[in-house]
């Protein structure tokens, strides 16, 4: 049973985020003024890049990109979706950074062994920003798991639906500074500067083609999937069901969409500056807010 919730995951995750990215295309084409491809162009990307050959860079290359492909499935298995969960008790936030942590620097690793200078300024400028969204988002977190004394994805969502009060009520300001952090960990505007087509050629993924290009798109498929869960599972109560888990998902996803379609974009160290001045100010008032709130 376990192992076919798990694949049921996987398969949703897929089907759902990647149809939502050929929306988001669309709408930010129409919000631009332009036409944009039809939301279905991401799948016939994903395939026909993985019917391609692929070009090597030697070992780390290669062992890198299996590394963020399969710490990022890895991750995926412990994303509670509505009533799907594959490891009820054990899909413990901590566990979920740290497998997403191993994608990452996956990521890192095949991407600087390409050798493209393009490639290493876009990983440089990813870890850097990193820097400044982990520490307030992180805080945050320290309020939620003070407030509930749990960590668990799972039982902080049904404490939620149980006590009717999601947290994106009871803490306004820590679910505002998750959300702007959401923003970075999504790499949309204005904190897309690791990416920048127009600037370093979309940097870490500049000498990727053919079947690594498509193992590429389903990872950043899988991330997506991964960075807006946590954030509807922390904040919005997951769901009673998988339907209303999808809804909740939609609307986070594309009110980051929209931000991104208008926004211009931040040089990253403006982007280090502002994570580390509001928004970390207002993490630490949100966790102070909950001691003092909580009496202990």
């Amino acid at each position: 049973m376990t192992i076919l919730k798990g694949v049921a995951l996987l398969v949703l995750a897929f089907v759902y985020t990647v149809t939502l990215e050929g929306l988001a295309r669309k709408i930010t084409a129409r919000i631009q003024r332009r036409y944009g491809p039809p939301f279905w162009q991401n799948f016939i990307d994903i395939f026909k890049g993985l019917t391609k050959h692929s070009i090597s860079h030697g070992f780390i290359f290669d062992f890198g990109l299996l590394m963020a492909f399969g710490g990022t499935v890895a991750t995926v298995l412990f994303i509670p979706a509505g009533n799907l969960v594959v490891f009820p008790g054990l899909d413990n936030v901590f566990v979920v950074i740290y497998l997403l942590a191993i994608g990452l620097l996956g990521m890192a690793m095949s991407s600087v062994g390409s050798g493209n200078p393009n490639a290493g300024i876009g990983i440089g400028r990813a870890l850097t920003q990193m820097l400044g969204y982990e520490l307030p988002f992180m805080i945050v977190l320290l309020g939620v798991f003070f407030q509930y004394r749990n960590s668990s994805l799972s039982d902080l969502a049904r404490m939620q639906i149980e006590s009717g009060n999601y947290n994106a009520i009871v803490m306004p300001i820590g679910a505002l500074v998750a959300f702007i952090s959401l923003l970075g960990m999504l790499g949309k505007k204005p904190f897309d500067s690791f990416i920048a087509p127009a600037e370093i050629a979309s940097g870490p993924l500049v000498e990727y083609s053919g079947k690594y290009l498509g193992m590429l798109l389903i990872q950043h498929s899988f991330a997506t999937f991964i960075e807006v869960g946590m954030f509807v599972n922390l904040f919005l109560g997951g769901g009673r069901n998988i339907w209303e888990f999808l809804l909740k998902f939609f609307i986070v996803y594309f009110l980051a969409v929209i931000i991104s379609a208008i926004m211009p974009r931040f040089r990253v160290e403006q982007a280090v500056k502002f994570y580390w001045k509001w928004p970390l100010i207002l993490s630490f008032v949100q966790v102070l807010i909950v001691i003092s709130v909580s009496g202990r």
